[in-house]
């Protein structure tokens, strides 16, 4: 087998387990700067199966796309500390607010942008949405194949790719023909630490929108020479001009979605029990679990 080019989908999120009073602005939009911004945790899933591809097939190349303000290019420093070898950050006013379908629209006009590649890998779902939408659009978008709810790769021909897929109640074989859209779960092997080599190599990397915040007000940019003598510290940004998008299709004039609200829910015990280590009494637990519908 050849080697291969693999577009990862990945996004920054917001951290649901701190969402409080303040993270929904008035327009039904996150207000993501009220929370922390994590790297998506089925994405990191995605990017482990495309960097075990890469070990598999010496000269394989790993270019990953997000989409957000200026702060994402963290997601795409993320994936350099791991072993990616480019990024590309969509940033424009134009695609805020936007819903699964325009987020799809966005990021299938930018991978036509990148043209050249046999697989876009990505993670099932986001934690601040969980609608598992976005991948199925991208292919929809992009007239490919598309293999959905994936734990494994298990091997890559010139003849297809062979994939390990969830299903309810048990697990499936699925083949498919390159390009293909995959989709990773988050019950697929956890994303590797970063490297300490590739940290050190890429720690100063920046888009320009956090160069100019980190110059404005007179300050000068720290280690400016370094972005002229080592390109690869440049992170690239795409506007939605850049990807010849239209932008009634972006952002909020694109999204027919709409949310009404945001609430975080507490569950409180209103009950406890406490149980011996006996059989009869776990047994007994198990029963009225099921029977009042609390599991199975």
């Amino acid at each position: 087998m050849k080697s291969i080019k693999i577009i990862v989908l990945a996004k920054q999120v917001p951290d649901t387990r701190n969402v409080g009073k303040d993270a929904m602005n008035d327009d039904g939009t996150v207000n993501r700067a009220a929370l922390p911004a994590i790297f998506n945790p089925e994405d990191l899933n995605a990017l482990e199966q495309a960097l075990r591809l890469k070990e598999r097939f010496p000269g394989t190349k790993i270019t990953l796309l997000t989409m957000g303000p200026g702060r994402a290019a963290e997601i795409i420093r993320e994936g350099l500390y791991r072993g990616i070898d480019e990024g590309y950050l969509l940033t424009d006013r134009a695609f805020a607010g936007a819903d699964t379908l325009a987020t799809s629209y966005a990021l299938s006009m930018a991978i036509k942008k990148i043209g050249d590649f046999d697989l876009i890998i990505g993670g099932r779902q986001a934690i601040d949405g969980d609608t598992a939408q976005v991948g199925a659009q991208v292919a929809e978008k992009l007239g490919l194949p598309q293999i959905t709810y994936a734990e494994e790769i298990l091997s890559l021909e010139d003849s297809g790719i062979t994939v390990k897929r969830s299903i309810t109640g048990g697990i499936e074989t699925v083949e498919g023909q390159m390009p293909i859209v995959i989709t990773i779960n988050g019950s697929a092997a956890p994303c590797r630490p970063r490297n300490a080599k590739l940290v050190q190599k890429y720690k100063h990397a920046l888009g320009n929108l956090e160069k100019a915040n980190t110059t404005k007000d007179g300050k000068e940019l720290p280690y400016a020479t370094l972005y002229d003598k080592h390109p690869y510290l440049n992170i690239i940004e795409w506007s939605v001009a850049d990807v010849h998008a239209d932008v009634e299709q972006c952002g909020l004039s694109g999204s027919p979605t709409k949310v009404k609200a945001i609430q975080n829910i507490v569950f409180q015990a209103k009950e406890n029990k406490t149980l011996s280590a006996s059989d009869h009494e776990i047994e007994d637990l198990m029963i009225e679990l099921i029977s009042n519908h609390t599991i199975g």
